[in-house]
């Protein structure tokens, strides 16, 4: 799986802001490769680079609803103190500090700078985030958060796209939802989904022409927030076909099947 994020240039004469996928997130099985490493995570231009999680005690940590929405509202605001982040999401100021201080020791988030008091701004230390199991080690992590990934994710688009009425009305005919269900070999999958994902990769990958626009303060005024998700699964709970009968059978290559 991955989460994949461009951070906001900071305005001039300002704090620097990272920026998230309202967390942006992308569907990658075929990444992470090493454990999380804080160390190096910007490089010689400032940027921030990409998590490839590993280690099943971070992954288990990030796999908590509350930490994957301070997540989530870090990317829509850019930085945020627990209080602001705790009017965001309805929880205590309390509860926000504690979970903003678990996903600091396990290297998701770090301290903005320029906080007044006991108020602390954070900001994430990453554009970009991949997990995937490895090992049976990993395997009940990566499971768990996938589950708290797919559950926003899904919740998420389900909430709009079962209110398209209240939608602006500039958007209704403009962007909706499409399923389609093949019958591929697994190279034709891998064929399709390569060529799908490249070109999701072009438009709304990390590199993307709004890219900027993370930073709130470099958004459009008419511009709202659009999510695009890409996805490809086999289906794993169709009920059996029924046994054919031998006239029912379709012939293949010159061959019944």
């Amino acid at each position: 799986m991955s989460s994949e994020q461009v951070p906001p240039e900071p305005a001039e004469g300002t704090e620097d802001a990272t920026g998230t996928k309202g967390a942006e997130n992308a569907v990658d099985t075929r990444g992470a490769e090493n454990a999380v490493d804080t160390k190096g995570a910007e490089n010689a231009r400032g940027e921030r680079g990409r998590l490839e999680l590993t280690d099943p005690k971070a992954i288990r940590a990030l796999a908590h609803p509350v930490r994957w929405a301070l997540l989530d509202a870090l990317g829509q605001a850019g930085t945020l103190t627990a209080t602001q982040a705790s009017e965001m999401l309805g929880e205590s100021p309390a509860n926000c500090a504690f979970h903003l201080r678990t996903l600091a020791k396990y290297g998701f988030v770090e301290e903005a700078g320029g906080g007044r008091g006991r108020e602390r701004p954070w900001r994430q230390t990453y554009n970009g985030m991949s997990w995937r199991a490895r090992s049976d080690e990993t395997q009940a992590a990566t499971e768990a958060l996938d589950q708290v990934w797919l559950d926003a994710t899904l919740a998420r688009a389900r909430r709009s796209l079962t209110a398209i009425a209240r939608w602006p009305k500039v958007f209704e005919d403009k962007l909706g939802a499409s399923t389609s269900r093949l019958y591929l070999t697994p190279d034709e999958a891998d064929e399709v989904f390569t060529e799908l994902r490249q070109t999701y990769d072009r438009l709304v990958g990390l590199q993307h022409r709004f890219a900027d626009r993370k930073d709130p303060r470099r958004r459009p005024a008419d511009a709202v927030p659009i999510e695009f998700a890409l996805l490809g699964y086999p289906v794993l709970d169709l009920p059996p076909l029924p046994d054919l009968d031998e006239e029912d059978a379709v012939e293949v290559d010159g061959e019944a099947t």
